[in-house]
């Protein structure tokens, strides 16, 4: 065995001298490593969820990987899921201990993506999700200042959330919902909570799902629901310096940046915390108004494909 290869909890990891991918700044031992590190404070957060994951192999662009290849190995614990989508059925990962997780790092897994609901129910998600993400042009504080729309939506809702950085340059804010609602009480609830956070400020933030319609403003995604997933806490993401999604108290988010959070600097700064169950409030009830307030907006990815439709006969209809 080379210096570049090695075996932790049973797992063989290769090739560790590698480059992780351009512009990283790391090798793939340094993922290796910072996953390793972590895995304790992680995997709480990935387990029981099935799990999508953004691979990047050497020469090749990044990927998603959902469906778990042929050579997985029979321990990596797996559930099947019907894709309407694709009309199939895929084996998603669960990634329940270290091991699952040490061979993710070796498959070069950088981001790990859970749903919101946990497979014993994927009916009814634990945490309705707003995901802030600014406009291209735009940098973090901008996604910040959303973010503060967002707790004030949700003071005024009588509910509380916790914030942390996506990794990118968004942010997300996850509010633990008590056992009860399901996926579409829970999406209503969202879109509900997301035109509330506009109508406090429609200068900076917005809910449209066509982004030529956001004119540069922040948009406070109001699909974070069903079957969607969400870039876990603690998760790498394929970014210049592989910053990580990373828990902040809501009085510091407007003093820290997303490279403050990377694979070098994060375990240092947990030491033997999880900042992210420190910052959860407990589960809470879903308010009833708040749901039947989102079942009057629109589904947006529906309004969308509608509204693209309309905009495509207009422009055959001047072409014409």
């Amino acid at each position: 065995m080379s210096r570049a290869d090695e075996t932790r909890d049973g797992v063989a990891l290769t090739n560790l001298d590698q480059a992780l991918f351009d512009g990283s700044g790391a090798i793939k031992r340094d993922l290796v490593d910072y996953l390793d590190a972590v895995a304790d404070r992680l995997v709480p957060h990935l387990r029981g969820r099935p799990l999508s994951v953004v691979r990047v192999r050497p020469g090749q662009p990044p990927f998603m990987q959902k469906n778990l290849p042929r050579y997985t190995p029979e321990w990596v614990r797996r559930v099947p899921v019907w894709a309407e989508a694709s009309h199939r059925e895929i084996a998603y990962a669960l990634c329940d201990d270290r091991r699952t997780l040490l061979w993710f790092a070796n498959q070069r897994a950088v981001e790990y993506h859970t749903t919101l609901a946990v497979v014993d129910d994927l009916s009814r998600p634990t945490h309705l999700v707003l995901d802030l993400d600014p406009p291209s042009d735009g940098g973090f504080g901008a996604g910040v200042a959303a973010a503060l729309l967002v707790r004030q939506a949700l003071a005024d809702a009588g509910l509380a959330g916790a914030v942390k950085t996506s990794g990118a340059k968004g942010v997300h804010v996850f509010v633990p919902i008590a056992a009860g609602p399901d996926a579409e009480e829970l999406a209503a609830a969202t879109r509900a909570l997301a035109a509330r956070a506009e109508r406090l400020d429609p200068a900076l933030a917005t809910t449209a799902f066509i982004r030529e319609d956001r004119a540069g403003k922040v948009f406070v995604d109001p699909t974070r629901s069903g079957g969607a997933t969400v870039a876990s806490v603690y998760s790498p993401r394929l970014r210049p310096g592989v910053p990580v999604s990373f828990p902040v108290p809501w009085a510091d988010l407007e003093s820290v940046a997303p490279a403050d959070f990377t694979i070098r600097t994060v375990p240092g700064l947990l030491a033997d915390r999880d900042p992210w169950v420190e910052e959860m409030p407990p589960p809470q009830r879903l308010p009833a108004d708040l749901v039947e307030e989102g079942r009057t907006i629109p589904i947006p990815r529906v309004q969308a494909m509608h509204e693209g439709r309309r905009r495509a006969r207009a422009r055959r209809a001047e072409g014409g």
